[in-house]
Order: C-alpha cells, then structure tokens, then sequence
C-alpha cells in the first residue's frame, strides 16, 4: 500500500492555465486539411476552419495557441499572408517537405481561429531570416488603433479593430535552423529586435526568447546574463526519442515492445530534471523570479508512419503517449511557480497530436484524453503533497512507477491527477487529505494495452472512462490503479 498525502493547509501557487497551451505549424497537415479547409470545402466549417476540430480543441480549453512555428517561422513573411487570397504569394516550405505554400492561412485566419477557440493567440516572429522591420510593421498592423497606412492595411483587409496580442516569441530554435547562431549571438539580435516591439494596446507585449535546446546549459547562462533585463520569459524545447537521437531513427510509435516503453518514460521524465537545471541558472540573474519559464515545443518523436511523406511528421499515439503527457503536466503543474506556459508539439495530425483527421472525420488521439482530464488544473491552486513510490523498470532505464499533482479549484473542489508507469503492476494508494474531508468523488482512468490507439475506423480504442475502483474513508479516498494508466480523480 503506498500513501497519497494532501496538504489542504498548504496551498503553493497558482497553476497557470496556459501550461496547457498548443502548437500548431505549417508542417504536413497541422493546418492545411487538419484545421483550414476553406470556406469552399464540404467539411463543415465556419470561415474556413473546421468545426470539428475547433469544437474538440474548445473541450479541452485550449488556452494559448503558438503559431506558425517552429522552423517555419524563420522563414515566414507575413506580408505573403495577408490580402485576397487568390493573390497572396506562393512559397516553398523549404523545412518540412518542400511543399508549396499558398498562404491562404495567415494572420487574419489564425486571428479568427484564436476567436473560435476561445483562446489567447502566441505569434512567432522571423529572426532567423527577418529584420526589425518587418516584424516591427508587423505588431503594428495587428494591434495598432491609430490612423497608420498599415491600420488602414488592416481595415481593407477586412479588419477593423485591432486585435489583441499580449504573446511574441522572437525567433525559433535560433542555435540550429533559426540561423545556426551562437548564445552570445542571439542574444546580441535579441536584444536589437526587442527593442523595437512595441505595445500599442492596453497590455504591454509579453516577450519570449529562443531558449536552449534540451540540456543546452550554457545557452541558458548566456542569455540571461546579457539579456534578462529585455525578456518575459525564455523557452525550452525538449522532445523524447526512444531510438537513437534526433538526427536518426527515433523509434516507431506503433510497434515497440516493454524495453520501448520504459525507454520512452525515462527519456521523458528527464524534464523535470531540465526545469530544475535551467531555472536555477535564471536565478543566479533573476533572484525574484521576474523571468518565466516556459517550454513551447515539447512531446514524443517518432519516425514517421510507413507509406506517409516523411516530412510531414505524421506518426500514431497510443497508451503510452498518453502516459508520457499525463507525467510531463504533472511535473508541469509541479514547477508551476516557475512555468508559466507549455506547448504540446502539435495539435493536429504531426508529432504528438491530440487530434487526427482524415477528409471528413476527425480522431480524438490519447494525448487528447489526458487534456480533457487534465483540465481542471487549469488556473487552480497547486496543494503541497507527497506519493510514495518505488524504482521500476529495467537497469538502463530505472524510473519511479508514479508521478502526481494535486490542486484546488475556485469550485472548492480537489483534483488528483495520477500516472502508474508499470507495464504490468498495479498499486492500492491509500490517500490521505490533512486540513479537509472528502464526502464524495467522481473519477475517470485511461489505461489499455500500450500499443493500444485510436483510428478513423476504430475511434474508440482508447479513451477516458469513469472509474469506480476506490472507496471513501474517514482519511480521504483509498483505490487502486492499474497498470499503464493515468487516473483523475476529483473530491
């Protein structure tokens, strides 16, 4: 029996609903056929975006949404999007795949999805092949009031008011495809281009940095020694591959036995270790903790699904997905007082989505599920608590065979988010809440075999369903989770 306890005396930080962000890019079908068909298309769709998806992403509270990149924004021009779209300039993807692009979605499209959503939007300016300028007139043709050639750009467009936009990540990925650029360099141009960003609306431009790559520490140390002052926040990106590295194969999403899938976890889990490293570099330069932290490219790599383009990065999810997501927003929600947003690499149909679609129908992925669970995180009050665990796994890959957070809600209500790691073990957790009583409780669990996945012609397979195996004590709540499964449970 291991013991779950919750400090109700001890309310921490409040988590940041944005921690719960997504990313989408021009990469394969993220946004063309995933969520932009046109107003022309038979799919259902509301000003080209289809409902589907908007209403799917809208369950889940989709809070933040990164766009266009990635790789592709430092090749962006946003001036290529904007106008009749029939007129608008035809450009190559020279990142992911070579296709052409027709820049039928730009900022007035991605602005509109935003709207459907009901979300806050988070643009990524070019700095890798961009100039001040263009993304100085940039911000100024979105957010601007005044009477400017560029405002009355933006009217013609079909604009009237300015929108608003309170997040700009300025360059992408700057010490590889972003420009193969050094810490002392970029930080160089960052500090330049941020200079020049304006904020023309009522709240002031929320500037983020290209942070490191993965345990890139002294990116990290650079940067904030020569430009903490000029910046909100500095990103990580971290993908887990469970093959060899990034540049060979990363493993199959589908086919993979238990020696995979103990791999795949313990190369995710290592974020938490990154948060800890790089966030302790920014207090060295930042003792008050004014600079965030966020990590807006983050999730599983796998080799692309046999028979599709390569450089599209479509791949499956599974059980395991869902595994590995649940840990990263536990350990999210953990170190909330420094995070203050996360981006899951992406939203529809590349990488670790949390929706697939094909021609008309659309799939609601694992990873979508643990969204939908882990929901009531968002904007709620991290309690301090404690869950005895034990190492599992084999000696390569030594892991702890659970991971959790808890929080409160403004409902009052305590929510308890679990993930069993064991591929075959399951453990009776005997909960105990100090400073409360539980009277009732409603939970929902996925779990199934790690293979298990979600298709057009079995939607199914794999998703969240009420879950009845606890009973309520004097204590708190005692149940039992299974293997392969990540648990909610609210009291």
């Amino acid at each position: 029996m291991s013991r779950l306890v919750i400090n109700g005396y001890h309310r921490k930080n409040r988590i940041n609903k944005n921690i719960y962000g997504h990313f989408t890019e021009h990469l394969g079908r993220c946004i063309y056929e995933g969520i932009y068909v046109g107003e022309n298309s038979g799919i259902p769709n509301e000003k080209g975006m289809r409902k589907d998806v908007v209403s799917a992403l809208r369950e889940i509270r989709v809070p933040v949404l990164r766009w266009p990149g990635g790789n592709f924004a430092d090749e962006y021009h946003w001036m290529d999007g904007i106008g009749t779209r029939s007129e608008r300039r035809r450009t190559i993807n020279t990142h992911w795949g070579g296709d052409v692009e027709d820049n039928s979605f730009g900022t007035h499209e991605f602005f509109e999805l935003c709207r459907q959503i009901g979300c806050e939007p988070y643009i990524n300016v070019n700095l890798g092949s961009g100039r001040v300028e263009e993304m100085q007139k940039w911000i100024e043709y979105m957010t601007f009031a005044g009477d400017s050639s560029l405002t009355h750009l933006r009217k013609k467009n079909g604009q009237e008011k300015p929108w608003k936009l309170k997040y700009l990540g300025i360059g992408n990925e700057n010490w590889l495809c972003g420009g193969n650029m050094t810490a002392g360099y970029y930080a160089d141009v960052y500090n330049q281009f941020q200079t020049y960003v304006r904020s023309y609306g009522e709240e002031s431009v929320y500037k983020i940095a290209c942070g490191p790559l993965d345990d890139d520490y002294e990116w990290t140390d650079v940067l904030m020694k020569k430009a903490a002052n000029n910046l909100d926040a500095i990103s990580l990106h971290y993908y887990t591959y469970p093959g060899v590295n990034i540049e060979g194969q990363k493993g199959e999403s589908i086919k993979f036995g238990e020696s995979e899938w103990y791999h795949t976890i313990s190369q995710s889990l290592k974020m938490e270790n990154l948060i800890r490293i790089h966030t302790g570099i920014m207090r060295r330069y930042d003792p008050k903790g004014r600079v965030d932290f966020i990590i807006d490219e983050w999730g599983n790599w796998y080799n692309p699904e046999p028979g599709t383009n390569p450089g599209h990065l479509f791949q499956q999810n599974t059980v395991r997905d869902a595994v590995t997501a649940a840990a990263n927003l536990n350990i999210f929600n953990q170190y909330s007082d420094r995070i203050s947003m996360a981006n899951i690499a992406q939203a529809v149909n590349v990488l670790q989505s949390v929706l697939i679609t094909e021609k008309d129908k659309v799939v609601k992925t694992p990873t979508y599920y643990v969204y939908d669970m882990f929901k009531y995180h968002q904007n709620a009050i991290l309690l301090d608590s404690y869950l005895e665990t034990e190492e599992i796994g084999p000696e390569a890959d030594r892991i702890v065979n659970m991971n959790h957070s808890v929080s409160i809600g403004d409902d009052g209500k305590l929510n308890i988010t679990i993930v069993n790691f064991s591929a075959d073990t399951s453990y009776d957790i005997e909960c105990e809440i100090l400073g409360g009583k539980a009277d009732e409780a409603e939970a929902f669990i996925l779990h199934g075999a790690m293979n298990a996945h979600n298709t057009v012609q079995a939607s199914d397979c794999v998703k969240k369903v009420q879950f009845y195996d606890y009973k309520m004590t004097e204590r708190g709540i005692d149940f039992e989770i299974p293997p392969r499964s990540v648990l909610l449970i609210r009291l």
